[in-house]
């Protein structure tokens, strides 16, 4: 991949859990891949986590250490990219409060998830759930990221991103480039059961998942429904089974000819289950052995992720520190007796 003109790219993750192959496909391939192009920041989103499930902070730490084990797992290189935990920049908060003075509450109603996770999740309309745009928008701001990888029902958010850009740069003076998205061109993956993929459904293979864990989820897919013996005609549309063996095996002549022979009622189920579990064990080998080596020292993981906080926060003191200038708080910045002090001091009790 050549070097892109686009300086940097900002996305992340919220600390939900561990990783499962739906992230596998749907974004850490890609992000791997930008890492030789792009200046790249990952974000470890957790204060977006407490936007849903606040609490339920018991697990919040445990999930932030497998999600940078997942990333580092799958091939996100802390030599070429910064990995930052939103918790431990301040600077993303201050942020978020300045660009809320900007946004209105019936914009802030207008974004679709808004309404759409208070009735999926019978959650009470709160501050924090209906103000996590503006918290996302200052995520992507504070670091004058030029490209957000982002799928299509994730365009809303990034939308209210460049909306506050455009805003802000024309009432003080350009700050903030106007963030492009970069749409993902891989299918979402469906969960085993062919639904969304969902923590909740148990519907998911893990990175973390042995191969015997993985062959067991395998053999219990869904598949075509209407098909009630090895002889019937199947459906390869819509079956996960298929899905997933497009997205994982490299030999697409004999993903292709399983088709044909399962449109013809020439292969059972159990047969293509057995040879996407092959599959997919084969794939994910690689990533389970450097999982368990890094599983093995969460300190190191730790300190990948302490340093690549370290490196993000200065890049944020400055945005942050050249929005309060233009919006006329600049005496806050002259008080300030040692700006690197509070950096340390948030970093160590971020990781204590």
């Amino acid at each position: 991949m050549e070097k892109s003109s686009i300086n940097r790219i900002l996305t992340g993750h919220r600390p939900t859990g561990p990783r499962h192959i739906g992230h596998l496909v749907g974004t850490l391939r890609t992000w791997a891949e930008l890492q030789a192009a792009y200046d790249c920041i990952f974000l470890v989103a957790d204060l977006h986590v407490l936007t849903t499930d606040y609490a339920n902070p018991g697990s919040v730490r445990q999930n932030i250490i497998e999600v940078v084990t997942d990333w580092l797992a799958a091939g996100i290189d802390p030599q070429r990219s910064t990995l930052a935990l939103q918790s431990a920049v301040p600077e993303h908060s201050q942020l978020a409060l300045l660009l809320g003075m900007l946004t209105t509450v019936s914009r802030l109603e207008r974004v679709p998830t808004y309404k759409e996770q208070i009735q999926a999740l019978n959650l009470q309309p709160s501050h924090g759930l209906m103000t996590y745009p503006v918290l996302q928008a200052a995520d992507i701001l504070i670091y004058r990221a030029d490209t957000v990888p982002v799928g299509e029902d994730q365009l809303p958010h990034l939308e209210l991103s460049r909306e506050l850009a455009r805003r802000f740069n024309t009432l003080y003076g350009y700050t903030f480039p106007e963030p492009q998205p970069m749409l993902s061109t891989m299918p979402r993956l469906p969960g085993l059961d062919n639904r969304t993929m969902h923590t909740s459904y148990g519907n998911q293979i893990y990175l973390k998942d042995t191969p015997e864990e993985t062959t067991r989820k395998v053999m219990g897919m869904y598949t075509d429904p209407t098909r009630l013996r090895a002889t019937d005609p199947g459906h390869v549309e819509g079956n996960p089974v298929f899905t997933y063996l497009d997205s994982f095996d490299p030999d697409t002549e004999t993903v292709e000819a399983l088709k044909e022979r399962y449109r013809a009622g020439q292969v059972g189920d159990v047969e293509v289950k057995r040879y996407l579990a092959g599959v997919l064990n084969e794939a994910l080998a690689p990533i389970r052995a450097r999982r368990e080596e890094l599983a093995a020292h969460p300190d190191q993981v730790l300190e990948i992720l302490r340093e690549g906080t370290r490196r993000a926060r200065p890049i944020a003191q400055e945005t942050l520190g050249d929005a309060m200038h233009r919006m006329g708080l600049s005496l806050a910045l002259e008080l300030y007796e040692d700006p690197a002090q509070p950096e340390q001091r948030v970093l160590r009790g971020a990781f204590c």
